[in-house]
């Protein structure tokens, strides 16, 4: 994804677990990214500038403690430096290693990222990955970065989308789910239609003002093989699907299907698509997993506020293993993605 044009936005990178690749490739990429974005780090100031060091020396970063933030606001940076908002860490990090003592410091970079979007300091957050069990194991429950930050911005309803670029100049990728991370058995009983309508009625608000898609197109999954085949191989599509996307038409959203999963993805369907939204996690997210992994991405739609994120995990063997390994493609177009939310947001604010 090409990056925009005009004034570098900033954007709070949170660096996630840092015993994984989180911290690694959140440097790399925003320094690779500093001509274009500004890129704030948040995290420990002490242990990013180590990392940073070892990962390249010729990277500069510059540390503001919270309390300097909350009092003067953020101050302009050029891109010879990357800013870091330090939290300090609990304990000491041994790559590929957990330890539950951080995993408080780890939720804080979450709070302080939200806190400085909500003052002005951030125009948008990009999350590395972090290691739910750290925070758990830290007396926290947390389920994940999406839940947590709508339960953090008062926001009832969330979804999930992951997109990407896949290989030989296909059309750009979009997914969502109507249902995250539930057991397979659950999947029937959490889709109605009262639930389609709130997730259609999410994608296309946030592809229209956040990504500047003036009439969004999207292509809906059925459920069951063959979308039930007429009722024979499962009836949510005929009593819950079908209806809710009469509805959500008549509402004005173009919501197409249910189509069979099992020949959706193809690009003679997707590149009439500006998002396929799949009933249950593992319906759609192989597919586009196998066509972008490395350059996909993760995008919380519904927010009052811009979260991009990697499609990948805290690699914890890879980290374990010393820097210079990990990929921070992916990364680097969740940057980029954000770049593009902020300039569709701030274009359509300014044009109503």
């Amino acid at each position: 994804m090409a990056v925009p044009a005009g004034s570098r936005p900033t954007l709070a990178l949170t660096v996630g677990e840092p015993a994984g690749i989180g911290p690694e490739i959140a440097i790399r990429a925003a320094w690779a990214l500093r001509d274009v974005a500004n890129c704030v780090l948040v995290g420990d100031a002490a242990f990013l500038a180590l990392t940073a060091s070892l990962a390249d020396p010729a990277i500069r970063l510059a540390a503001l403690s919270t309390q300097a933030l909350r009092n003067g606001g953020l101050p302009h940076f050029g891109p010879e430096r990357i800013a870091v908002i330090d939290v300090p860490l609990a304990a000491h990090v041994v790559p590929g290693l957990l330890d539950a003592q951080n995993g408080r410091a780890v939720l804080a970079t979450l709070d302080l990222a939200v806190e400085g979007v909500q003052a002005g300091w951030f125009d948008a957050i990009v999350t590395a990955p972090l290691q739910k069990s750290t925070i758990n194991e830290a007396g926290i429950a947390f389920s994940g970065h999406t839940e947590y930050l709508a339960e953090k911005t008062g926001t009832p309803q969330v979804v999930m989308m992951l997109a990407g670029q896949p290989a030989n100049d296909q059309p750009y990728l979009r997914v969502a789910l109507a249902t995250t991370h539930l057991p397979l058995k659950d999947v029937p009983g959490a889709i109605t239609r009262e639930g389609l309508a709130q997730v259609l009625d999410i994608i296309d608000a946030d592809l229209r003002t956040k990504f500047g898609i003036a009439a969004p197109r999207i292509l809906v999954t059925g459920l069951n093989p063959h979308a039930g085949e007429n009722g024979y191989l499962g009836r949510e599509e005929i009593d819950v699907i079908e209806p809710a996307l009469a509805a959500a038409r008549a509402r004005g959203i173009d919501a197409r299907g249910p189509y069979p999963a099992d020949t959706l993805f193809q690009p003679k369907y997707l590149q009439d698509a500006d998002c396929v939204l799949a009933m249950y996690h593992d319906q759609g997210l192989p597919t586009l997993k196998h066509a972008t992994f490395g350059r996909g991405i993760n995008v919380t739609l519904g927010l009052p506020l811009i979260r991009t994120s990697v499609d990948h995990g805290t690699a914890l063997d890879l980290a374990a293993r010393g820097l210079g390994l990990a990929d921070c493609g992916s990364m680097e177009e969740a940057i980029r993605a954000a770049m593009h939310m902020v300039a569709a947001s701030k274009s359509g604010a300014q044009s109503k």
